[in-house]
């Protein structure tokens, strides 16, 4: 396939680059600097002349604090740009999978959210992201939504990618344990893009590792297991000890109830994309 990657600068933009290449896939990879999807213009220009199979949109501003304090930036990098690209890709017959957020949920549930759970989401970067599913699959009915959350790997900025450095040192960490996620390692969730994009079958995926999910704290946990550290360097805050302008979900793990009847395998479990993800580090040889 000729796959036009959005977001190739991100860490999933990264890893979705990298498994489609060793696919032998055509991949056409776009960073911010080289294509901001926020300018319907520029967006339509390219992919008319890229001519892709499919577009993978991973570009999108995940800074939730950030958006929280910045509407509008928000929105053009969450709503306004997937539909920009829904909409060339619908120009040019490509399937159009872009992924979108477990933060589009409200947390007050126990257990897990599947496609049946009516989206509520709670902060402006949720509510972006919400609106972006629903611009995309408006302007492209071939449009392939994908939901994950808590993702980790290579390259990510976020708690979940940067924690396993100073647990391998031997530093204590805090960790939130009254919020809960299904953790998702980068690798994997690029895998099933690619899947989807050459499914080519329209609808909502929540796309996570298997697992009953976890704690921040009780990730951070394992990872500290996992690299034969003490598990009394982490210590369990609670999330309202912390002064952050966003609010979030207190349970946002997701389950998905479609992609067994697509013939889609289970990714494995989070701890063994935790693994993964050590092992790629090289932090299990320390």
């Amino acid at each position: 396939m000729k796959i036009l990657v959005a977001g190739s600068g991100g860490m999933v933009g990264r890893a979705v680059s990298e498994h489609c290449r060793s696919y032998g896939d055509q991949v056409l990879a776009y960073d911010h600097a080289s294509l901001d999807i926020s300018n319907v213009d520029l967006v339509a220009k390219e992919v008319t002349r890229a001519a892709p199979d499919a577009i993978i949109n991973c570009a999108a501003w995940t800074n939730v604090d950030g958006c929280e304090t910045d509407p509008a930036k928000s929105d053009a990098a969450n709503a306004l740009g997937p539909r920009n690209l829904a909409a060339a890709s619908h120009a040019v017959g490509a399937v159009f999978v872009t992924i979108s957020t477990d933060y589009v949920f409200d947390g007050t549930k126990d257990g897990f959210y599947t496609q049946r759970d009516e989206p509520r989401p709670i902060s402006i970067y949720g509510a972006s992201k919400l609106k972006g599913e629903e611009e995309a699959q408006r302007v492209n009915p071939r449009t392939i939504v994908v939901r994950s959350g808590f993702i980790f790997g290579p390259g990510g900025r976020n708690f979940l990618s940067t924690i396993p450095q100073p647990l391998s040192r031997g530093e204590s960490v805090s960790a939130i344990s009254d919020a809960w996620g299904t953790p998702t390692f980068a690798f994997h969730l690029a895998s099933r893009l690619r899947e989807l994009a050459a499914l080519g079958a329209p609808g909502i995926y929540h796309v996570v590792n298997e697992g009953e999910g976890a704690s921040y704290e009780e990730f951070t946990i394992n990872v500290a297991e996992q690299l034969g550290k003490d598990r009394s360097l982490v210590r369990g805050i609670l999330s309202n000890s912390l002064d952050r302008p966003a609010p979030r979900p207190r349970n946002s793990r997701l389950k998905c109830l479609v992609s067994e009847g697509k013939g889609l395998s289970p990714l494995p479990d989070w701890r063994d994309g935790l693994h993964d993800y050590l092992e790629l580090s090289g932090l299990l040889d320390k």
